[in-house]
């Protein structure tokens, strides 16, 4: 019998919940025969969204918690305070080994502060990333950190490129991924004093790929698989992407209803142009996953509907399988070494 690979949902967490986080649940659990989802929330919710569905009950099990962490409150109070809250309890089951893997929808400060103080670091790690895949007209890159660490030194940087090839290379299949360093040219004199004194600790680590500096506008179209970056540019980069993506899309859409000319037009390109701008769709990935942590917890879009909460937990399979948190232990320890 295959074993299962037992993933802790915030059922409570994000703008649809728990509609869409309990129909994306189920999705994931009735596609693949090897997941087992703790749904974590108040019982009696989770259960009158469960009643629509059909699935396996001995595969999707109700995990109750009496409180919510609401995305206005601050994380560290809130995380200490609030001990029976979807957030704590669905973590403490990973940092107890009943769960794989964590996936919320919710406070995105919660989940970090909560990542770090229950499940907790691997040894070694200085800073816990949030690496979130992002399409390009190659794939997909790693984008690490996009909202963890706003404050980081040199040292952490160096740490995120290493944790993110080790990622890309396990999880995506991509041998010897290309590493670069966000920055506003492409010479190395270029950049503030972050990224001029990461630049020559990259170069020097030989198990990297380091192919020096990125600019944004070569991001999407896959110049480098993994992108290391601090969180506050590396937040932007994010949000402008979605932003920009959303804004596109919306736009063709309204061009090719104007006239009755572009409709029929749109007849005839509308099955390629929709596979085109589904390779787009930051949601087909899942969610952030915050690398360095003893057991895995990924990060989704608040506004996450049943697809990208489906994917997520999909990605904690992915990464359980791959035993990647050995990996990221194995590649920190021969740094220190």
């Amino acid at each position: 019998m295959q074993e299962l690979i037992k993933v802790a949902v915030d059922a409570m967490g994000g703008d649809h919940a728990p509609l869409e986080i309990v129909k994306g649940a189920v999705e994931a659990v009735n596609g693949r025969e090897n997941i087992k989802v703790f749904l974590v929330g108040k019982e009696e919710a989770v259960r009158a969204e469960l009643e629509k569905y059909q699935y396996d009950p001995a595969r999707v099990e109700v995990v109750n918690a009496t409180e919510t962490i609401e995305m206005a409150e601050p994380p560290v109070q809130a995380i200490r305070k609030k001990k029976d809250s979807s957030i704590v309890v669905a973590m403490k089951m990973v940092k107890n080994k009943e769960a794989d893997a964590f996936v919320g929808a919710g406070s995105t400060g919660a989940v970090l502060v909560g990542g770090q103080l229950i499940v907790g670091r691997i040894k070694g790690v200085e800073r816990p990333p949030l690496a979130p895949l992002l399409p390009t007209e190659k794939g997909a890159s790693l984008l690490i950190d996009c909202g963890a660490n706003v404050d980081a030194r040199p040292s952490h940087l160096v740490q995120f490129a290493r944790m993110g090839s080790i990622y890309m290379e396990n999880i995506m299949g991509i041998s010897n991924p290309r590493v670069a360093i966000v920055n506003i040219g492409a010479e190395e004199e270029k950049g503030n004093a972050l990224v001029k004194e990461t630049f020559p600790l990259l170069k020097e680590c030989k198990e990297l790929n380091f192919i020096g500096s990125i600019e944004a506008r070569d991001i999407p179209s896959g110049y480098a698989d993994v992108i290391v970056c601090e969180a506050f540019a590396g937040n932007i980069i994010l949000k402008l992407y979605e932003g920009v993506g959303a804004t596109l899309i919306s736009m063709v859409k309204k061009g090719m209803m104007r006239t009755l000319r572009s409709k029929l037009g749109a007849l005839l390109v509308k099955p390629a142009l929709k596979e085109t701008l589904k390779k787009f769709d930051t949601s087909q990935y899942g969610g952030a996953p915050l690398l360095g942590l003893n057991g895995l917890v990924v990060k989704t879009h608040g506004s996450s509907g049943a697809l990208e909460v489906k994917n997520s937990i999909l990605q904690c399979v992915a990464f359980t399988e791959q035993r990647m948190n050995e990996k990221i232990k194995i590649g920190i320890q021969a740094e220190e070494n």
